[in-house]
């Protein structure tokens, strides 16, 4: 049986979707929250999803 093709094994959608979710929290942080240590916090979380989010997603793709 031929092997249906992996979608987290595209650089463009393992980045991508890390991309999206990083562009989202860094606008709720700067448009929505005026507390600034609380928009730290925000874009402390978007920076680790945007790093490690494409590294988990490619070990799923060689595992799969």
């Amino acid at each position: 049986m031929a092997q249906s093709p992996n979608l987290f094994r595209s650089p463009l959608f393992r980045w991508g979707l890390p991309a999206m979710t990083t562009a989202i929290i860094v606008a709720i942080a700067f448009l929505l929250i005026d507390d600034r240590t609380l928009q730290l916090a925000m874009l402390a979380v978007a920076a680790v999803d945007l790093l490690a989010t494409p590294q988990i997603l490619k070990r799923a793709a060689r595992n799969a």
